[in-house]
C-alpha cells in the first residue's frame, strides 16, 4: 500500500508540473492541457496523496477537512457580504456550486493551501513548533507564503473571467482587502493543523526528495509566471514571492539536513 501510494504521489507529481510547465511552454509548442478544472483536480489529488504518504491518513482528513470548511465558509460569507475579500463573485466558468460558491473552490484552496504548508515547515525547520508561540509562528509564516502566492495568481485568473471583482482595486484590479482575508483565512486553517499536529511523531518514514515535492511544485509555479504573460509585471512579484521563498525551502531540505538538529517530525531516510 505505502509503496503504491509513493508510486501514485509520484506519478501525479509528474502530472501536476506538467501541467504548471504546459501553459508557458504552449507559446512556443502545442501541448495537451486540461483547463483549469482538470489541473485543480490533478493538483488537490497529488497534495491530498502526497500528505497521506508523509502525515498519515488521519491527519491529511484532519487537514483537508478544515481546510475545506473554513475556506467554503468563508468564501460564502465573503460573496454574500462582501466584508472579508472585497466585493466579488463567481461567473460560471468554475462548474457547480454549494450557495454562491463553486464546489471547485474548496479544493483549490487545499490545493494551495498545502504545499505552501511544507514550504513554510521547510523555512522554520529546526524551530521548536511544539510550542503555542511555534504553532502560531508556522501559522502565520504559511499564510504569508500561501498568500504570496495567491499576488501572482489572482490578477490573472480574475481576468481570465474566473471571478469578478465588482469595483476593482488597486492591485491589478484586484482590491488590496482580499489580501487579508486570504491571509485570515490561511491563518485560521494552519493554526488548527499545527496545534491538532503538536507534538506527534510521524508514523511515515519519507526520503527527503519525496519531502520536498510539494515545494519544488511551489516553486515551480513560481517559476512558470516568469514567462511572458498578460501582467509583465507580476514577473518580479513571482521571483521574490515564490522562488525565493520557495528555493530557500530547498535549501533548508538538502543542504542542513547534517546541521540542523532533526524533531521527531523532521526524519528523512536517503
Amino acid at each position: 500500500m505505502t509503496r503504491a501510494l509513493h508510486l501514485a504521489t509520484w506519478l501525479l507529481f509528474a502530472a501536476t508540473i506538467y501541467l504548471i510547465l504546459a501553459g508557458p511552454l504552449g507559446q512556443w509548442v502545442r501541448l495537451p492541457m486540461l483547463g483549469d478544472i482538470g489541473f485543480t483536480l490533478i493538483f488537490v489529488l497529488f497534495a491530498i496523496a502526497h500528505c497521506i504518504a508523509y502525515e498519515g491518513p488521519k491527519r491529511t482528513a484532519v487537514f483537508f477537512a478544515t481546510s475545506a470548511v473554513v475556506s467554503f465558509l468563508m468564501e460564502e460569507f465573503g460573496v454574500r457580504t462582501g466584508l472579508i475579500y472585497g466585493a466579488y463573485h463567481y461567473s460560471d466558468m468554475l462548474g457547480a456550486r454549494i450557495g454562491h460558491v463553486p464546489i471547485l473552490i474548496p479544493l483549490a484552496w487545499f490545493m494551495m493551501i498545502y504545499p505552501s504548508w511544507m514550504v513554510a515547515r521547510a523555512l522554520l525547520r529546526g524551530v521548536d513548533t511544539d510550542t503555542f508561540l511555534g504553532v502560531t509562528a508556522l501559522a502565520a509564516i504559511a499564510a504569508f507564503v500561501m498568500t504570496a502566492w495567491d499576488a501572482v495568481m489572482d490578477p490573472g485568473m480574475a481576468r481570465a473571467g474566473n471571478w469578478v471583482w465588482e469595483h476593482g482595486g488597486a492591485y491589478f484590479g484586484v482590491p488590496r482587502r482580499n489580501y487579508l482575508g486570504w491571509l485570515a483565512t490561511t491563518f485560521i486553517v494552519y493554526w488548527i493543523a499545527a496545534y491538532y499536529w503538536r507534538s506527534a511523531d510521524r508514523r511515515h518514514r519519507v526520503t527527503a526528495a519525496f519531502a520536498a515535492l510539494p515545494v519544488i511544485v511551489y516553486a515551480t509555479y513560481g517559476l512558470h509566471y516568469l514567462a511572458p504573460n498578460r501582467f509583465p509585471e507580476l514577473q518580479v512579484v513571482a521571483l521574490f514571492a515564490m522562488v525565493v521563498p520557495g528555493l530557500l525551502a530547498l535549501m533548508q531540505l538538502f543542504l542542513k539536513r547534517g546541521s540542523v538538529p532533526q524533531n521527531r517530525r523532521q526524519r528523512f531516510t536517503d
